[in-house]
């Protein structure tokens, strides 16, 4: 997203506390200081060095990186069902499925 389209959108992060976390928390900065909004899906330590300016915040346990992405998936999909369920689309029947699936 261009940076001057970032004012009262709500970008969504997602931070594993990691050698890169300093790198992520500069761009959510720089959203926040640009006027948007924040929601952050990070472990306890993550979300307490933004504490007070996140939108919203969603608390994951710490854990291993190697299982991180599996652990955070589960907020991001629980996410975009609630989301696809209150903008009232069918989320048994996801559009354009039949594109990428092939029948043998």
């Amino acid at each position: 997203m261009p940076k001057r389209q970032v004012r009262g959108r709500v970008a969504d992060v997602l931070a594993l506390s990691d050698a890169f976390f300093d790198k992520t928390l500069s761009n959510v900065q720089e959203v926040l200081a640009r006027g948007g909004k924040v929601m952050m899906i990070s472990d306890r330590d993550g979300l307490a060095r933004l504490d007070g300016q996140l939108a919203h915040e969603i608390e994951v346990p710490r854990c291993d990186p190697f299982v991180a992405p599996l652990l955070y998936a589960i907020p991001v999909q629980l996410l975009a069902y609630h989301v696809a369920v209150h903008k009232g689309t069918d989320v048994d029947q996801p559009r354009n499925l039949a594109k990428s699936v092939t029948v043998e």
